[in-house]
């Protein structure tokens, strides 16, 4: 913890008659070191989209490594602040007061000429703010290169779990990309003090990802498909598959034959399976369960 740090912080909000609110889940980053983690990686070819940016200490960082820092923040009052304290030391970032849920980065926003923006997301994240921000960037038509997020201890792990603790969570992040827990961050480390302690994620190698299967061309489609059947077999986790799939309206002799065909018990449990036996599952549905069918349930 950076008492100087933590100090400033109070000081610029009573001066500006400020408080941070549950509301937008406001916990202050105040270790100096754990800031300049987050930037590891950060280059002056960099677009970087910063999502509340709270008073601007990680913004400050972001500006000084890369090209560009879009900080879409949504507590008007922060971004009141911002506009003293960041907008006149630090040209290079762009304050956005927006919801980021609602927020679409595109090459205007980052004062570029040219389809396809890239960019990479770092934040503090405000954890109810989680799982929408990850699944919303992950099925983006246009997702971040990687992300950089400050997120529950508890959630990093399970996102980053393999065999035999996979989850819903983990195969619908590890689908897309590649999960790894750079450090943990110990609860008092911000200001004000969360209820848990913190984990830095990266989520690198992100790419819009497809199932092929045969007679299906729109991607989402495709990517409806995967996701059903992983809910289908995480239903009831305790649960052996050849019960949970049932699900999918697919006889328990062709569940076992699907099964055994891919080389998969149909006595295992869904948390066993990898990202890959899924997709696989995905690609052999038996013939006659189609697309349409599964989502209309």
């Amino acid at each position: 913890m950076d008492l100087d740090l933590k100090t400033e912080i109070k000081r610029i909000l009573q001066e500006n008659a400020a408080r941070p609110l549950k509301i937008f889940g406001q916990n202050f980053l105040i270790n100096q070191k754990m800031i300049e983690k987050m930037t590891e990686g950060v280059s002056k070819k960099d677009v970087v989209l910063e999502i509340g940016p709270g008073l601007g200490v990680l913004t400050k960082e972001l500006s000084k490594k890369a090209k560009m820092v879009i900080a879409v923040e949504k507590d008007r009052k922060m971004v009141e602040l911002l506009g003293k304290t960041i907008a006149p030391e630090y040209p290079n970032v762009k304050i956005v007061n927006d919801d980021i849920l609602k927020f679409q980065i595109s090459p205007a926003s980052a004062g570029s000429r040219r389809g396809g923006t890239t960019y990479k997301i770092v934040a503090n994240l405000p954890f109810y703010l989680t799982s929408p921000v990850i699944r919303m960037f992950l099925e983006a038509e246009n997702p971040p290169t990687d992300m950089t997020l400050i997120i529950q201890k508890e959630v990093a792990q399970r996102i980053c779990a393999k065999p035999p603790k996979m989850s819903i969570l983990a195969n619908s992040v590890q689908f897309y990309a590649e999960p790894k827990i750079i450090c943990y961050i110990s609860k008092d480390n911000f200001w004000p003090e969360p209820k848990v302690d913190c984990a830095i994620i990266k989520i690198s190698n992100i790419e819009r990802k497809q199932v092929p299967t045969a007679g299906e061309k729109k991607s989402k489609t495709l990517n409806d498909m995967f996701f059903r059947v992983v809910k289908a077999g995480f239903s009831h986790p305790r649960k052996q598959l050849i019960n949970n799939l049932r699900q999918l309206s697919i006889s328990r002799e062709e569940i076992e034959k699907w099964l055994l065909i891919n080389e998969i018990k149909p006595t295992q449990r869904a948390e066993t399976l990898t990202v890959k036996d899924w997709i696989t599952l995905s690609k052999s549905l038996p013939h006659r369960i189609s697309v349409n069918q599964l989502n209309s349930k």
